[in-house]
């Protein structure tokens, strides 16, 4: 697996990644404004993906905004197949390594415990496994589902 900047090329498989994951977070691939957002990203050099060495598609790709000391995962999606296989742990390592410099507190927002889809994605067990804590509800997701923020502090 090859861990690497988003370009423009990696655009349809990063569309494919949202419409997968549509049924749990909402419409996406064909909203202009995750489009746009996407599009920003990859400008700023702050999407990353993980491909498959000598093969076509992307297994996962993450949105990363930084303004010192606050940090946050935008974006975190691994494909269905490639689940379980490391494939979001690697993007989160890679993203830490590029984005985070010195003392701060990163943040992502995912699903509420009471969201029908916190245990079928993992993202929760996922997010604690990398030493993440649960905080205060967020704003309920598109669909209308709980989310909750959670926070890793960095030394």
């Amino acid at each position: 697996m090859i861990v690497r900047l988003a370009g423009e090329q990696d655009v349809p498989g990063l569309l494919d990644l949202a419409r997968q994951v549509e049924p749990w977070f909402g419409p996406m691939a064909d909203d202009p404004d995750f489009r746009a957002a996407l599009g920003r990203h990859i400008r700023r050099g702050t999407a990353v993906v993980a491909v498959a060495a000598g093969q076509a598609g992307v297994l996962g790709g993450l949105l990363f905004s930084a303004r010192p000391p606050a940090y946050h995962v935008r974006w975190l999606v691994v494909s269905a197949p490639a689940r379980g296989r490391g494939v979001g742990r690697a993007l989160m390592t890679e993203a830490m390594r590029r984005f985070v410099s010195g003392p701060g507190v990163v943040e992502v927002v995912t699903f509420g415990a009471g969201h029908p889809s916190a245990t079928a994605s993992g993202a929760r067990a996922f997010y604690e496994r990398l030493g993440f804590t649960p905080a205060e509800a967020a704003a309920p997701g598109p669909e209308g589902g709980s989310r909750q923020v959670y926070r890793k502090t960095v030394p």
